[in-house]
């Protein structure tokens, strides 16, 4: 809550990602820009309500992100919300990964006051872009009352999308993310923030007459859980999920989601790798949440000890 004697006061984390690229001489898109460059022309529009404070972590193409890259933005959002005058914190970040970034902060996140992550599917220099756009309108968001008390949000496209189910859904259009999820998803109990950097989580993916290889290349490498896009509602093809078994066997946690865009992972069907075989065995169902948001979800389970079937 802001203190009566301060101004309000909205913190940008910048990370890099496409809202932050401009074009080399051969047209690759690198990230250049400054996160005081990317704030510079919004500032002037909040000059009689809002303090904006600019951090920079990182110019990072987001499918670079790793988990101890995430680990590094959760400490700066919680290191920013220790300040009283901040109303809210703002984080720019590429679109490949803001998914799992935005399920992480989530999860860890047990304030009133909003995080809100954006990003451009233009880049900084494109004669379009919307960044400038997202970055406002997520300030606005990030601002507003009405954000408070409903957890980490991405706003994008004109789109204000819940953390929990979101994805990316378009490689290119300017509303990038939808959800699978409901329209006020059920939040799951804030877990207290903890390192993910060392946490290894493989996911793999099932496919008509896929084997258990992968499976077992991933229990051979120090998997310490698995993620396994399935098909359909949740389920696998005999021999994979003989590796899923074994491993379920071993100890290793097993998240089944599906590869299919819309709709929950439902336990419904028997047979060797149907997915009520599996979850009578203990894999745990996704429910709405794809691959990339169950592969952090596990990971965070790992990392502090909670069972991972509460956090979906």
């Amino acid at each position: 809550m802001a203190s009566d004697s301060s101004v309000k006061k909205i913190v940008v984390l910048t990370t890099g990602g496409t809202i932050s690229c401009t074009s080399d001489s051969t047209g690759a898109l690198i990230p250049t820009v400054s996160g005081a460059e990317l704030i510079a022309p919004i500032i002037p529009r909040f000059a009689d309500t809002l303090s904006i404070e600019v951090r920079e972590l990182n110019r990072l193409d987001s499918s670079s992100m790793t988990l101890a890259d995430i680990d590094e933005i959760v400490s700066a959002a919680h290191h920013a919300l220790n300040d009283p005058d901040v109303v809210g914190v703002v984080i720019t970040h590429g679109t490949d990964s803001m998914e799992e970034t935005a399920i992480a902060l989530d999860t860890f996140h047990n304030d009133q006051r909003p995080i809100v992550l954006t990003g451009s599917q233009k880049p900084h220099d494109h004669p379009e872009e919307d960044g400038t756009r997202n970055l406002f309108e997520a300030i606005m968001v990030a601002s507003d009352t009405s954000a408070r008390g409903i957890g980490v949000l991405i706003v994008f496209g004109r789109a204000v999308i819940p953390a929990r189910g979101a994805t990316k859904w378009h490689t290119t259009d300017e509303l990038a993310f939808a959800t699978n999820g409901p329209e006020e998803p059920q939040r799951a109990d804030p877990v207290s923030p903890c390192p993910l950097g060392d946490i290894y989580i493989e996911t793999i993916t099932a496919y008509p007459g896929a084997s258990r290889t992968l499976i077992d290349a991933a229990r051979n490498a120090g998997a310490q859980g698995i993620v396994v896009e399935a098909l359909g509602s949740g389920n696998v093809g005999t021999e994979l999920a003989a590796g899923i078994s074994d491993a379920l066997q071993a100890g290793i946690p097993v998240v089944i989601t599906t590869r299919v865009p819309r709709g929950e992972v439902a336990g419904k069907y028997g047979g060797a790798g149907g997915g009520a075989t599996l979850a009578a065995q203990g894999a745990i169902g996704a429910r709405y949440f794809h691959s990339g948001q169950a592969r952090v979800l596990l990971a965070i389970a790992i990392a502090s000890g909670v069972h991972p079937a509460t956090l979906f």
